[in-house]
């Protein structure tokens, strides 16, 4: 007998070696040479500007404390962490039907018999019985012979590890959303002090004017003019107030807070930004990206799912039993002669399922397929967004550079313009003119300076980067 059950035991040993379904294996996917948009210099260094920490991009103090803060109480990543931990229990439970349940038991029953019950006792014989078990319990164990146990924890493993690159993504799209916040944030404090420095200017201009009017130099119209433009900057004033609070409000939501003011750091003039952005190898963008590592695992996982199904159409061998010592005498309960063992194999094989089994194949197969076309659009869209973010922030640093010429030439030509309207060689109109597109053009510098911190901060969220701790 204990040959036998040796025997049995090597051939199911052997046996459990056998793992049905596809290997997996990493699909083959075309990238460029180097990415189109990236500056010739750098195109094909292998170092990326994703390689650096958040905070070694984004120098600004104040800023990086609102990181930091968000980082602890921001609500999608904290249900993100969460996630993670229920992945991992999942993983716990999923792995554990690969091994016996086994269980201890003591039992202790006490019976004792009426006198006066309807079979009387013989002489000599006690009313009382004791009986006493001590058991370890072999629970229902599934001889992991095809593999389905092994293919279930290795999809439960890669679904851990697709919400641990989920997380990483979440902290990488939070990490831009509050730098894009605070940029948006100290951009609109620049508009306001253009307001207000305009207003002043144009009140300035109003007052010369109706000194002017009261001389008979100027007309009423040049008053009513010279009013339009004051009320016109005192009307951007509150409104630019309104952006700045409500932007407010939206960091402090990104970072877990109530709504309130939020503390600034250097201004818009002052942020410092990396002297290159080196975009790296197009290739070791699909490591370092966490959404295409995700999008990966979910790959990995259904493969996994595709041997689970397929180990349903074979035998299932289960072991239950138990070993111990049952007696109705607790004195000699662990005497030999008191030993009780069970043992029960026990073999399912489908024979017929209508169908059920074939088509949870193909299901399986089909969800695999589903999940390699998202792996391949992942990819192809993190490339076209880091092409799309480099093109941007090299063509705003073009544009800006222009329209600092461009607000440098409407301020002389506003200066010049009410100097002659002064010395009366030239009309209000054109002056007045001069103060409108100079006001028009100052805060399109401001939004295109804003604009290239921001296409900083997408370009450095499309190659990947913000997670690394």
């Amino acid at each position: 007998m204990r040959k036998l059950i040796a025997a049995g035991a090597a051939a199911l040993l052997l046996l459990s070696g056998c793992t049905v379904g596809p290997k997996y294996r990493r699909p083959a996917v075309k990238t460029p040479d180097v990415f189109r948009g990236a500056d010739a210099n750098t195109a094909a260094d292998p170092a990326s500007l994703a390689e650096l920490k958040w905070f070694e991009v984004f120098k600004d103090a104040e800023l990086q404390k609102l990181i930091r803060t968000a980082l602890v109480s921001n609500y999608d990543l904290r249900e993100a962490v969460a996630r993670v931990s229920a992945a991992r229990a999942n993983l716990g439970i999923v792995r554990s039907d690969q091994f016996p349940s086994i269980v201890p038991s003591v039992g202790i029953t006490t019976i004792e018999n009426s006198k006066g019950g309807a079979i009387p006792l013989p002489e000599g014989v006690a009313r009382g019985h004791t009986f006493g078990s001590v058991l370890i319990n072999l629970l229902s164990f599934e001889v992991d012979v095809w593999g389905r146990l092994r293919r279930a924890t290795e999809a439960a493993r890669a679904n851990l590890l697709s919400t641990e690159e989920t997380r990483k993504a979440v902290i990488t799209t939070l990490v831009g959303d509050v730098a894009t916040a605070y940029f948006n944030l100290i951009e609109l404090d620049a508009e306001l002090e253009i307001d207000k420095r305009t207003l002043a200017g144009r009140e300035d201009s109003l007052r010369l004017i109706r000194s002017r009017e009261q001389g008979g130099v100027a007309t009423m119209l040049d008053v009513r003019q010279a009013e339009q433009l004051v009320y016109t900057a005192s009307i951007a004033i509150p409104e630019t107030e309104r952006r700045i609070d409500q932007t407010e409000n939206q960091i402090s939501f990104l970072v877990g807070n109530n709504p309130g003011p939020v503390q600034r750091g250097s201004s818009l003039n002052d942020q410092e930004k990396p002297a290159a952005v080196p975009p790296g190898l197009p290739s070791s963008l699909l490591e370092r990206r966490p959404d295409i590592r995700a999008a990966e695992e979910n790959l990995i996982a259904a493969n996994a799912t595709i041997g689970v199904a397929r180990a349903a159409y074979f035998p299932q061998i289960s072991l239950t039993g138990f070993l111990g010592f049952e007696s109705n005498q607790l004195s000699n309960l662990f005497s030999g002669s008191r030993s009780a063992w069970n043992f029960a194999p026990r073999i399912a094989q489908p024979i017929f399922s209508g169908g059920r089994l074939k088509s949870n194949v193909k299901l399986a197969k089909a969800q695999r397929d589903i999940l390699l076309v998202q792996y391949e659009r992942t990819i192809q869209t993190a490339f076209r967004e880091v092409s799309d973010a480099l093109v941007q922030y090299a063509r705003i640093k073009e544009i800006r550079t222009q329209q600092e010429l461009l607000v440098a030439t409407l301020q002389d030509r506003a200066r010049l313009s009410y100097l002659r309207y002064r010395g009366g060689v030239d009309t209000l109109l054109n002056a007045l003119d001069a103060d409108r597109d100079l006001f028009s053009a100052e805060l399109s510098l401001s939004q295109i300076k804003r604009d290239e911190l921001l296409a900083l901060v997408q370009l450095y969220k499309a190659l990947g980067g913000g997670w690394k701790e």
